[in-house]
């Protein structure tokens, strides 16, 4: 009986310890962290800093020689149209000025005279684009209510509707300046001639040529000029831009009226913008770390009104995210889910406590979602950044 109690105790004891081997030896689950495929709104975007650009900006130079008098404006004082005085020149002499000095006032008025010419039919040629495009946007809009046309077609013909606008003001404002420095060469001339009676005494009056501020002074104490010498810079904070400089490689993705995200420039708003510009003609710049890089500017034009924006100044830097692919029904999934294999692109998709490695096709990727066209369901659970310990049927757990 004892012999037999021994071989029995024996036995228990090599069961546990066999038990308990087998028990450390068994396969652990794996615990991952998991994600659910969903259907919602994805955004592509290309993000990249950005800086503010009083579109129109007007130097201010002097149109003769002669002495001129201290200016009192500075940085951010406002100016009007035709009202407010920036600058007075005290022109020299006319008995002191030679033929060649008159000549070249008279050359300036023809010149001025020549580019009113010109930008009154650069403005002419631009309205009449713009009336095609405002024409082609009411058409494509009546098709459109019709069923007749598509949303991209009614985006493309407000986007050259914009556009089209926004050259014809540009062309209206280089007309009025054109006016205006024709204005400035028939006084400076007739002071050249000694024509204005008391010249030399009163001296000549240099008023803005537009409404705004004042930008920057590149005269401010009592000074000889000489023609077409800078004296200070204007421009109407209401007429910002935005320029953004991105890789040449994501600027061929950017097109005309996509939308721009701001961000990050100060104020508690979100602003908006849209794309006007691509320029055509790309720049090397060289990186922090010494990597030379062909970029390209964007050029937008805000959409938010001013009152959102009226602490922004010429040259401010924003965050900007251009929107250039968006769909509101897309399936996706974290794109820390999605590997390569080979060729294509696998998940681990979690079932039952085990993992099935699986094929899927991938669309669009902003760096945090990937789009899923095939291979994967709504509400499917998938593995996030899968380890190399995971194969094709391991167990796994939820962290």
């Amino acid at each position: 009986m004892k012999t037999f109690m021994r071989r029995l105790l024996l036995v228990i004891v090599v069961l546990a310890i066999a038990g308990a081997v087998t028990v450390m030896m068994w396969p652990r689950p794996i615990e991952v962290d998991a994600a659910v495929a969903e259907v919602g709104q994805l955004l592509v975007s290309i993000n990249e800093e950005g800086q503010t650009r009083i579109r129109e900006r007007y130097v201010i130079s002097s149109p003769l020689s002669g002495r001129l008098r201290r200016v009192t404006l500075d940085p951010g004082d406002a100016v009007s149209s035709g009202s407010t005085v920036v600058a007075v020149i005290d022109p020299t002499s006319p008995e002191l000025l030679d033929p060649r000095a008159v000549a070249e006032a008279e050359a300036r008025v023809r010149a001025a005279e020549a580019t009113v010419r010109r930008s009154d039919s650069l403005r002419r040629i631009t309205k009449v684009k713009y009336d095609r495009a405002e024409t082609d946007l009411g058409r494509i809009a009546q098709s459109h209510e019709q069923g007749a046309a598509t949303v991209t077609e009614i985006d493309d013909a407000r986007s050259d509707e914009r556009a089209a606008a926004e050259r014809l003001r540009a062309a209206s404002f280089d007309e009025e300046i054109a006016r205006y420095e024709l204005d400035v060469a028939r006084a400076a001339l007739l002071y050249a001639q000694g024509s204005v009676e008391g010249s030399s005494a009163g001296g000549m009056s240099l008023r803005s040529p537009i409404n705004g501020v004042v930008l920057r002074a590149f005269q401010e104490s009592v000074s000889v000029v000489t023609p077409g010498e800078p004296l200070l810079e204007v421009g109407d904070l209401r007429d910002l831009e935005i320029v953004i400089d991105v890789l040449s490689t994501d600027g061929v993705r950017v097109s005309q009226g996509d939308r721009v995200v701001i961000e990050h420039w100060g104020g508690d708003e979100v602003l908006e913008a849209r794309v006007r510009l691509v320029e055509p003609s790309a720049f090397t710049h060289v990186s922090a770390l010494g990597i030379e890089e062909q970029r390209v500017n964007v050029i937008a034009d805000f959409v938010s009104p001013f009152e959102e924006r009226r602490a922004l100044g010429d040259q401010y830097r924003v965050d900007a995210r251009i929107l250039i692919w968006s769909d509101s029904d897309a399936l996706s999934v974290p794109s820390s889910a999605v590997f390569r294999s080979g060729e294509n692109w696998d998940v681990f998709v979690i079932a039952q406590g085990r993992v099935e490695q699986r094929r899927v096709g991938v669309g669009k990727r902003n760096g945090v979602s990937t789009q899923i066209l095939s291979g994967l369901a709504e509400g499917e659970r998938v593995v996030i950044y899968p380890s190399d310990q995971l194969s094709n049927g391991s167990r796994v757990r939820l962290r």
